[in-house]
């Protein structure tokens, strides 16, 4: 069975940073590429970030580059988003997703969502 469990959200100044983990079972982890999405209050999904481990490379939404960094410990089956610099829209509920294999492809398997708060 496929989970996805997330952790690392919380309530953060402007400016500051929190790492966003998601710990994944029941699949051979680094054969798919991994992505962060993000829903922010009375709005639609948004994709964040993906990072497809069998080519090593990493993608970034325009609103997040330079920002935040995705990465992954193979080792522990778990895929990180480091965000710094957060600003008060980066506040929104952050989901973890398994692609069917590229990064391009749709989800199969979502996380349950960790809140990320961003507020002085």
């Amino acid at each position: 069975e496929v989970q996805l469990v997330e952790s690392g959200g919380g309530l953060v100044q402007p400016g500051g940073s929190l790492r966003l983990s998601c710990a994944a079972s029941g699949f051979t982890f680094d054969d798919y590429a991994m992505s962060w999405v993000r829903q922010a209050p009375g709005k639609g999904l948004e994709w964040v970030s993906s990072i497809y481990s069998y080519i090593s490379n990493t993608y970034y939404a325009d609103s997040v580059k330079g920002r935040f960094t995705i990465s992954t410990d193979n080792a522990k089956n778990t895929v990180y988003l480091q965000m710094n610099s957060l600003k008060s829209e980066d506040t929104a509920v952050y989901y973890c997703a398994k692609s069917l294999l590229l990064p391009e492809d749709e989800y199969d398997y979502w996380g349950q969502g960790t809140q990320v708060t961003v507020s002085s």
